[in-house]
């Protein structure tokens, strides 16, 4: 590490002669193949492989303690603090090792559809396939943008750069660093695209609430009427499949902003799983993947090239990138108006949540910043029965501020236009998971179609004694028994057991927030009050 010139500055770097800036996908995946970074499938996707990490490594990620930041951001297992001199040390490293390239690849673009409050980026990378997919996953500029394109954030993607932690102060070889005050993204040691991604949401986390505008790891639709809805899940609760609606036109699938004019999309494109994906299930998605597309870890037949989504034998985390207007049905651009119906998803596998439940704003914050599904057993090693889990406002790993930031704001929101707010379970009814059955999809359909109409607004409910949720008490196209979880278990006293269980879990996950109101902390239900 002797030769490395510790001067060097970013201006520097870009400006040397091994830099190609915005290239086209033309240009991208030809440098993609030509330097055997990838391979060009049957579709005329690209594919490539990440080697060691096939997901996000959320134990690598820092903030710097800035003084500018410190005060404001929550720090803990999330955002870890590292030092000003670390960080600086670390990046004239990787500014140093990136001079002396071949070739890097810079994307200048966009983050946020709409143009008042969009931020201006660029990426800066090693590799021509993690270019064409920040090209593929920001916001295009046009030719006239580009011109006067002054980029306000910069992450910087040096994968084959390995940290040692023992000098460089990292937890190991890979790290996601951001420095708010330096306007910097450093991302190290690691192939996985993912991050330069949720990077970028996570610095949006940040700057969003400072301009009054509520970021949201939801996916949003827009019906005929100008209608607005927006699903907030986990993984495996169907936020895709439900926001996937013929008849609705997609905002956008995982990142958005709530401004005072409405809602737009942060990005310019999907990251979409890829585990067995078909065209009978996800149409959109499955056609999206064509020229210009990157397959993450994606298995292809060794002689047609022809993709096996079955085959996971690299990773379940597959994944396709490509840009939204790659899908038929959609909003261009990904602005909307505000928000008439939220839909909170959860796949509960204790078997107790209802299908569906009308929430007061005080419910939805709860909910928002309890952030619950479950873990199916099977899923990991050593998980023998459902477990559950929560990530905050349904995005924890993204979140530098404290929750209850975004949870005031969703809740000045719902207020100030009215917006209905509902908990949908896409998870098991008459029974836990292995003794019930999963939710007819048919059903849930039903419900949050009716939710989204407007035909849930007044309807009459019956209180859940357990959670004090409100359950509508017939809903189209929904047998009225399914409506009420306890009426659908054979066992009563087992029913009373498990939703008790669950109940105390909220409460004990609710415990770590501080200086929440008591309206809202004791909404978890009667249990133990």
């Amino acid at each position: 590490m002797s030769s490395i010139d510790l001067s060097i500055s970013l201006k520097d770097l870009l400006n040397g002669h091994n830099v190609y800036t915005n290239l086209s996908v033309s240009q991208l995946v030809e440098k993609v193949l030509s330097r055997n970074e990838g391979e060009l499938t049957s579709t005329g996707a690209v594919r490539a492989t990440t080697g060691k990490y096939t997901g996000r490594s959320p134990k690598d990620k820092f903030i710097v303690e800035e003084a500018s930041v410190k005060d404001k951001i929550a720090w803990g297992s999330v955002n870890q603090p590292i030092s000003v001199e670390t960080f600086d040390r670390l990046y004239h490293k990787v500014l140093s090792y990136l001079q002396n390239r071949n070739e890097l690849f810079v994307f200048k673009g966009f983050a946020g559809a709409d143009s008042k409050y969009r931020l201006p980026i660029q990426v800066i990378n090693e590799y021509a396939w993690h270019n064409l997919f920040a090209h593929q996953l920001f916001i295009r500029p046009e030719q006239e943008e580009l011109s006067s394109h002054n980029s306000q954030f910069t992450v910087i993607s040096a994968p084959n750069f390995k940290a040692d932690p023992e000098v460089d102060g990292t937890a190991s070889e890979t790290f996601i660093i951001i420095s708010f005050e330096r306007k910097i993204v450093l991302i190290g040691g690691t192939e996985y695209a993912g991050e330069i991604k949720k990077s970028i949401f996570s610095v949006m986390n940040y700057v969003l609430p400072e301009m009054g505008i509520l970021p949201m790891h939801c996916s949003a639709n827009v019906g005929a009427e100008g209608d607005v809805a927006l699903f907030f899940g986990l993984s495996g609760t169907g936020k895709t499949t439900l926001s996937a609606d013929p008849n609705r036109r997609l905002i956008g699938d995982d990142e958005h902003g709530w401004s005072n004019s409405g809602v737009f999309n942060v990005e310019g494109g999907c990251y979409a799983k890829c585990a067995n994906l078909t065209r009978e299930k996800e149409p959109q998605i499955f056609d999206a993947i064509r020229f210009g597309s990157v397959l993450e870890n994606v298995i292809l037949n060794d002689q047609t090239r022809v993709p096996d989504y079955d085959d996971m034998s690299l990773t379940e985390n597959t994944r396709a990138a490509y840009p939204i207007q790659a899908i038929d049905n959609i909003i261009d651009p990904s602005i909307a108006g505000h928000p008439n119906t939220i839909v909170f998803l959860t796949a509960d596998a204790f078997g107790v949540l209802p299908p569906i439940s009308k929430l007061t704003k005080e419910q939805a914050m709860y909910h928002f910043l309890s952030g619950y599904t479950s873990k199916l057993a099977g899923t990991e090693r050593g998980v023998t029965s459902p477990q559950a889990t929560f990530s905050t406002c349904f995005g924890s790993p993204f979140l530098p501020l404290p929750a209850t930031v975004y949870a005031e704001m969703l809740g000045k929101k719902i207020d100030e236009h009215n917006a209905q707010v509902f908990l949908v379970n896409t998870g098991w009814t008459g029974g836990e998971y292995g003794v019930g059955s999963r939710m007819k999809l048919s059903y849930t359909r039903a419900m949050v179609q009716a939710a989204l109409e407007g035909e849930l607004n007044s309807v009459e409910t019956a209180k859940d004694e357990i959670f004090g949720l409100e359950i509508p008490t017939h809903v189209p196209g929904v047998p009225d028994e399914v409506l009420r979880p306890d009426q659908t278990w054979a066992d009563q006293d087992a029913y009373t057991k498990k939703a008790t269980e669950l109940a105390d879990k909220f409460k004990a996950n609710f415990k770590k927030f501080v200086n929440v109101p008591k309206e809202i902390e004791n909404l978890g239900g009667p249990v133990n009050n």
